[in-house]
């Protein structure tokens, strides 16, 4: 096995304390602690249905959907994910903006995935659509910084240091090559579409949402 985890950012220090990102990394695991409490019917109301959305029914899943995971794997994955360039990026917006970005990240990354499967009735959810645009949003605000990393190779582990652009774009180019191996399958697996739109949402975006903040932020 190999690849990397990231795991926070080596080239800066916060100017302050990253409360969005730890609130909304608290509200994943209380949502999956209900998921655990409640089972498949909780997971089931909550998570989007494409085909559920399309008959224009349930639009709250849209949102309610990025805060639950189909495992501790899955939540985990994506909560390093979130914590390694959420508070970054958290930092160069203000709480409110940084809160309205990562929703609406996550609501168009669904609303993607739902548009290449209108059709599908297999349950979506999970955050990694909104960590995906934290991430864009990481891309285009500290490219240089150097992200402290896990590397990974076989039964070699070490802590490295990778440039942020380096390994955003190396990860959005697998989201790519396999955006259309299992995004539109009936049988579920990875939402690629969701990772890549997400994505192109956050870079496109994150200076609309950074406004003046984002010059003193990087500077």
């Amino acid at each position: 096995m190999t690849g990397f985890i990231p795991l926070s950012d080596a080239s800066r220090r916060l100017a302050h304390p990253p409360v969005v990102t730890a609130c909304i990394i608290l509200a994943n695991f209380i949502a999956f602690g209900l998921e655990l409490a409640r089972g498949d019917p909780f997971v089931l109301k909550w998570a989007v249905v494409p085909a559920t959305i399309v008959a224009g029914h349930r639009w709250i899943t849209i949102l309610t959907a990025m805060f639950l995971h189909g495992s501790w794997s899955h939540l985990l994955g994506n909560m390093v994910f979130l914590w390694a360039f959420g508070p970054e990026v958290e930092d160069s917006m203000n709480r409110v903006r940084y809160l309205l970005f990562y929703l609406l990240g996550g609501s168009v990354a669904m609303l993607a995935q739902i548009a290449v499967s209108p059709s599908s009735t297999v349950p979506n959810l999970g955050a990694s659509g909104a960590i995906a645009a934290v991430m864009g949003a990481f891309l285009v605000t500290y490219p240089r910084d150097q992200i402290r990393s896990l590397l990974i190779i076989f039964m070699y582990v070490e802590v490295t240091f990778i440039p942020a652009a380096l390994l955003i774009v190396f990860w959005f180019l697998t989201q790519l090559v396999n955006v259309g191996s299992v995004a539109t399958t009936q049988t579920g697996g990875v939402a690629y579409v969701a990772h890549v739109a997400g994505a192109i949402f956050g870079a496109l975006t994150a200076r609309f949402f950074q406004g003046r903040r984002r010059l003193s932020a990087a500077a």
